[in-house]
């Protein structure tokens, strides 16, 4: 029986996944068959690895593809050029007795050649690499994973500018058809890994690749094809277009991200109470639950999001700044910080700005942020100490959490000038409501309404959501504005009662709670 895999190469005989042919026919009729070089870069497990196996797979009839993962080679293999020669060598004679192909004297006499000498130059192991390709019988296709393992070795580096050379002049010294390497970091960054942080400049030697412009990410139609596989085996009677939506909703397509939420789902969530039946578990519920306890287990993919975090501070302050005040930020995929948050996956476009990637990730910074502040915060401390009496027979008192939070807002920061309470306000209250909810609930910021004006937080709380708008005021005119938006936005998510709270800087603003009536729905409103 199948299952939904999270380590490792997907295999679709073993595994529950998106099927791969149009991307695999849309590489090689645009990438592989025009001769280009190109470079895969994804952020990590976003199905780079996958994605080569099935390639290997698929060019097989038309091309020898020599697949190379640059993990095999360690550290020692990259301490010069005749050492890197060396192993580079070796590594593709291994490939070729993997593939059968040891009896190809065309292909093995050369590599032997290098091995056999004592020490060689980068460009003696090329002149070996172009006699191979030249006798060949078919084109060879050459393949490089995990090229993050050399990238801090300027002989890698030079490596690249041996090929680009050969790459220009193909016609008179024949080369690999086509080169693709995958990993994280663009090969554009290189310098920036091996130069010191006063040298800006990008290198050169990769200025001859091809775009990528394939999406590696999944659709809620892919998603939904894999879930039509999962129940034409197991029957569960789940709406497979709803439960996609929502896998998408909260992943926007990031691969190892929907494998993980189907896996829980289907191995941890079916059973338990709540979900005592699996056509219970795959719905909307069982979805948000897998997404609470995904945000509760250190990952790879988390520990690697806070290690890149930690080396580029930037990079965190941009993503604070997007989360806790909705700042917009012109999307330019040439500015560095923007640069390396699209690198590794934690950036995207929309409608012209910067945006993270996907609500996840969202949750999990905005829980990341929340917990290095909550040590020193005393907004936290009084939300926790505030907790006992705002749940109620299990169920969240929301309205009497907006009258505190009044209280001890004006209490702390009623005399605090405006740009501080634009810029920490939305962030005071998100630390108020966490020690009330965590462990128990969750909450996230609804990316598609957020801006400097205007928040939403989706709070769920024992299945029970309430709908926050945390808005600065900007005269009566555009509040009332926002009471409407509020509304409206309360009856796409199907409730009849929202909760706003304005952050208003009239001196005559009228502090408090209180509750109106909007087009058919129930506001509590509170201005601080």
């Amino acid at each position: 029986m199948r299952y939904f895999n999270t380590e490792g190469v997907c295999d679709p005989k073993e595994h529950y996944m998106v099927r791969l042919d149009g991307r695999l026919t849309c590489i090689k009729n645009t990438l592989v068959d025009r001769k280009k070089y190109f470079v895969i870069n994804r952020g990590r497990q976003y199905g780079k690895t996958t994605t080569l196996a099935a390639l290997e797979e698929y060019l097989q009839d038309d091309y020898i593809v020599l697949s190379l993962d640059f993990q095999q080679m360690g550290t020692e293999d990259f301490a010069d050029a005749p050492t890197f020669a060396h192993a580079f060598a070796n590594i593709l004679t291994e490939t070729l007795e993997i593939n059968g192909m040891c009896d190809r004297k065309e292909l093995t006499e050369p590599l032997a050649e290098i091995m056999g000498r004592e020490s060689n130059s980068l460009k003696e192991l090329f002149m070996c690499l172009s006699r191979m390709c030249r006798n060949s019988t078919q084109p060879i296709v050459l393949m490089i994973d995990e090229v993050d393992s050399a990238s801090n070795n300027q002989v890698f580096v030079d490596f690249l500018a041996q090929l680009r050379g050969y790459y220009l002049k193909r016609d008179k010294m024949p080369i690999f058809h086509s080169v693709i390497l995958a990993g994280v970091y663009s090969i554009k960054n290189l310098k920036l890994k091996l130069r010191s942080e006063s040298e800006h400049q990008y290198n050169s030697p990769w200025n001859i690749a091809a775009d990528f412009k394939i999406s590696m990410s999944f659709s809620a139609e892919q998603i939904a094809g894999m879930l039509g596989e999962y129940e034409a085996d197991h029957r569960t009677g789940m709406d497979i277009h709803a439960v996609a939506e929502e896998i998408y909703a909260y992943t926007s397509g990031y691969p190892v991200l929907v494998s993980t939420i189907c896996k829980y789902i289907d191995e941890d969530l079916s059973g338990i109470e709540g979900f005592e039946s699996p056509c219970v578990a795959w719905s909307k519920a069982g979805v948000a639950a897998a997404v609470k306890s995904m945000l509760k287990v250190s990952t790879p993919l988390f520990e690697s999001m806070v290690r890149q975090l930690d080396l580029y501070e930037e990079l965190r302050t941009m993503l604070e700044n997007i989360i806790y005040q909705g700042m917009k930020i012109p999307f330019s995929p040439d500015e560095k910080v923007v640069s390396m948050g699209l690198m590794f996956g934690f950036l995207t476009e929309k409608n012209g700005q910067v945006a993270v990637a996907n609500r996840i990730f969202e949750m999990y910074l905005l829980n990341l942020f929340m917990t290095k502040e909550a040590g020193r915060s005393e907004v936290y401390a009084q939300g926790g100490r505030d907790r006992i009496g705002f749940v109620r027979d299990n169920r969240l008192d929301m309205d009497l959490v907006l009258k505190k939070f009044v209280e001890y807002f004006h209490k702390i920061c009623g005399e605090k000038e405006e740009r501080f309470i634009e810029k920490y306000g939305r962030k005071f209250f998100l630390l108020y409501l966490k020690p009330i909810i965590n462990g128990t609930g969750n909450y996230y910021i609804e990316a598609q309404t957020r801006d400097e004006r205007r928040t939403d937080v989706i709070v769920d709380y024992l299945g029970e959501q309430f709908i926050v708008e945390l808005k600065i005021w900007h005269g009566s005119e555009y509040n009332e504005r926002g009471e409407q938006q509020l509304a409206d936005y309360l009856e796409y998510f199907h409730k009849d009662k929202g909760y706003m709270l304005s952050f208003n800087f009239n001196r005559k603003k009228e502090i408090g709670v209180k509750e109106i009536q909007v087009g058919g729905k129930t506001i509590i409103e509170a201005v601080v």
